[in-house]
């Protein structure tokens, strides 16, 4: 009896001593294992730039006065293309845990040509066909983008906006490279553009590169108001009568670097 009583005081004391410690332990907290840290936010402001490459599309009607085709109306599709350079900045907010919003405004610095067939003949026979060398030479754009997180360090997103382009004067001449003396003057187009691509951390692939690099690639297509060009005397400017009515289309395809200001480190 005195051994049975022994045995259940012995228990008894076990079950008191393992209760007080593991209340002993939870005052003084258990070891845990650290949570993940949080994901950097997207909310911020950045500057970028990059290069690609240009295509322009120009859909014209051009009704002659003078030549082979007086009165004539003749349609053309026209086409240049080349490299440019593109700066930038903007501004973004998330919105929410994979959605973020922002502004954004860039210019590109272009070097795009190609030519231009107005349907033109000389004055005077042979009646030889005229055409220009026409270049855009830059644009710039403002817009917002809406974009998505594919994971916390890849954004894909949209953008669209408004945006103006100019094209360099023009200098006609006889499909034989003869210069007749008249051409276009420079051009300024309104328009607007929509586009699209992704932007990705750069740290998140090459742990040695800054937090806050990041690489962007982007399509974008632009297109512009139908205008009248006069054509002109290179000699005294004044027109001579013949005007092109044109509407120029513009996409680009660019990569380039971008540096955010508040990028969390990870």
């Amino acid at each position: 009896m005195l051994r049975k009583l022994l045995s259940a005081a012995a228990v008894s004391s076990l079950l008191v001593a393992a209760t007080l410690t593991a209340a002993r332990a939870a005052d003084m907290g258990m070891p845990f294992k650290a949570p993940p840290p949080a994901a950097p936010s997207w909310t911020g402001c950045y500057v970028d730039g990059g290069s690609g490459y240009g295509l322009w599309n120009q859909e014209h009607t051009t009704t002659t006065l003078f030549g082979a085709a007086v009165g004539t109306t003749i349609s053309e599709t026209d086409g240049g293309r080349g490299w440019l350079g593109r700066l930038g900045a903007g501004c973004d907010y998330q919105v929410a845990p994979r959605w973020v919003i922002g502004v954004l405004g860039d210019y590109d610095f272009m070097d795009l040509r190609g030519s231009n067939y107005p349907g033109e003949v000389t004055g005077a026979a042979p009646f030889l066909p005229l055409s220009a060398t026409e270049k855009e030479t830059g644009a710039w754009y403002i817009g917002g983008r809406v974009g998505y997180l594919l994971t916390p360090s890849i954004l894909t997103y949209a953008d669209a906006g408004f945006t103006q382009t100019r094209f360099a004067a023009q200098s006609e001449t006889t499909n034989q490279g003869v210069a007749i003396g008249f051409g276009f003057p420079a051009q300024t187009y309104n328009g607007w553009f929509i586009g699209g691509g992704t932007e990705t951390s750069l740290a998140g692939f090459f742990p040695g590169l800054p937090n806050g690099l990041f690489m962007r690639s982007e399509y974008r297509f632009s297109t512009y108001q139908k205008t009248d060009l006069s054509e002109i005397s290179l000699a005294t400017g004044l027109p001579d009568g013949n005007v092109e009515h044109t509407t120029p289309y513009v996409q680009t395809i660019t990569t380039g670097l971008v540096w955010r200001f508040n990028w969390a480190g990870r």
